[in-house]
């Protein structure tokens, strides 16, 4: 879409609010982030999107599930799951719309009347539309769909993110309605990525990995974070990727996994954590990079040494078959041999190693402490085993892999050393 007055497209104008914030740089850091951007374009042009045959083989698998688990339908509200299971790309409001999902049959939206053309826009599947007017109970619409499926007792299960209003709308209005989760169901589709899939994921962590190879040698001394974030965002939209996030974190700040209100400037000996990701076509990357500017003291190195080897126990520790939290045993047992934790605490690392991705940025499962999920091809986490050190800094690689049936494979390779922090 163009802008009428400017002739940019909706990336070009993403790419250059993004860059508000350097206006307030001082002149060599203007300098140094001039927005150069003619030397970028979209490398996303040939990625397909999510087609009606991909969607529908989707919801085949879905209602096999349901078969499996004796489910007669789920209910969805807007969101990922609803997006990955019809199109339909919309908005949570007051106003309820919402995907039934039955065993058998194709699936139905209800939407209020007025925004059923809307709705139909972005719809990718077969489906019945049933609308309803302001002064309706829209839940007697789901109803009225179950009801008609005559799924013969069967439970329906709901999607974890769907509101309460809803569930207990449902109940009064069907009060025999037996309510289940609909997690054996959306997570059993939504955690196995298909090549289709993989393949968007992969445009993703193209576009983040390029936005970094450029932004890296425009990062400048006297630099704060928001002027860095700038310009990763305006850079990953000229790629051709939607920017979802661009954390950046100096000095101390880095000690602290999501970051520090305390000012941050970039100044010589100091460690840079930035962690940035983007969406091609909705599918998500998620990639974290930590740098020194000017020169690394021992310490920088070493640590950084160590989280970059704490990587790579991961990745070897993901095998077919293994319950996903051992994966993060095996980074802990590094640790501590180290002499970090025990466990969660620090100095060490704090948080779990690893989360999944794909639609959204974290997705169940993670690979965290006590996760008995068995790792499966298909299922994509990210790596990102840093370690915190309060008070002083902190280190976090961060690169998402998938898994196959020969083992895990990186979206993004690993950087070798702090010498070539990006690779």
């Amino acid at each position: 879409m163009q802008h009428r007055s400017l002739g940019l497209s909706r990336r070009e104008l993403v790419g250059a609010a993004a860059l508000l914030p350097l206006l307030g740089a001082a002149p060599s850091v203007l300098r140094a982030a001039e927005p150069d951007l003619a030397g970028l374009s979209d490398i996303t042009t040939a990625v397909p999107r999510i087609g009606r045959e991909e969607r529908t083989a989707r919801l085949a698998r879905a209602q096999a599930l349901m078969k499996a688990n004796g489910i007669g339908a789920i209910i969805v509200e807007p969101g990922s799951s609803m997006i990955y299971f019809t199109g339909v790309d919309w908005r949570r409001s007051e106003r309820l719309t919402a995907a039934i999902i039955p065993v058998e049959g194709t699936p139905c939206i209800v939407t209020p009347f007025f925004e059923e053309p809307s709705v139909r826009q972005t719809l990718g599947v077969e489906a019945e539309v049933r609308v309803w007017q302001e002064d309706e109970n829209p839940l007697a619409l789901v109803a009225g769909f179950l009801e008609d499926r005559k799924l013969g007792g069967q439970p329906v299960g709901i999607e974890e993110t769907v509101r309460y209003f809803a569930v207990g709308g449902l109940q009064r209005v069907l009060p025999e309605v037996r309510i289940t989760s609909a997690n054996p169901i959306v997570r059993g589709c939504r955690m196995i990525k298909t090549s289709a899939e993989i393949a968007l994921m992969q445009a993703a962590t193209d576009v983040t990995m390029a936005a970094y190879r450029w932004v890296h040698p425009r990062v400048e001394k006297g630099m704060v974070p928001a002027q860095i974030a700038g310009l990763m965002n305006a850079a990953t939209a000229k790629l051709g990727g939607s920017p979802e996030f661009a954390l950046v974190l100096v000095g101390e700040a880095a000690a602290y996994p999501h970051g520090s209100r305390a000012p941050q400037v970039v100044s010589d000996g100091q460690i840079v954590l930035m962690d940035c990701g983007c969406t091609v076509n909705g599918y998500q990357s998620d990639i974290s990079r930590t740098f020194v500017h000017g020169t690394a003291s021992a310490d920088q190195r070493r640590v950084w040494d160590q989280v970059a080897k704490g990587q790579q126990v991961a990745l070897a520790a993901a095998r077919i078959g293994a319950p996903a939290g051992s994966v993060d045993d095996a980074v802990r047992r590094y640790y501590e041999s180290l002499g970090y934790g025990p466990g969660y605490k620090l100095p060490g690392l704090s948080h779990r190693t690893g989360h999944g991705i794909g639609l959204d940025g974290h997705e169940p499962v993670n690979l965290v402490h006590g996760e008995t999920t068995p790792l499966a091809a298909g299922m994509c986490f990210s790596n990102e085993p840093g370690l915190y050190l309060p008070g002083k800094f902190g280190v976090r690689l961060e690169d998402c892999f998938h898994m196959t049936d020969a083992g895990p494979k990186w979206f993004s390779t690993p950087p070798a050393s702090l010498d070539a922090p990006i690779a």
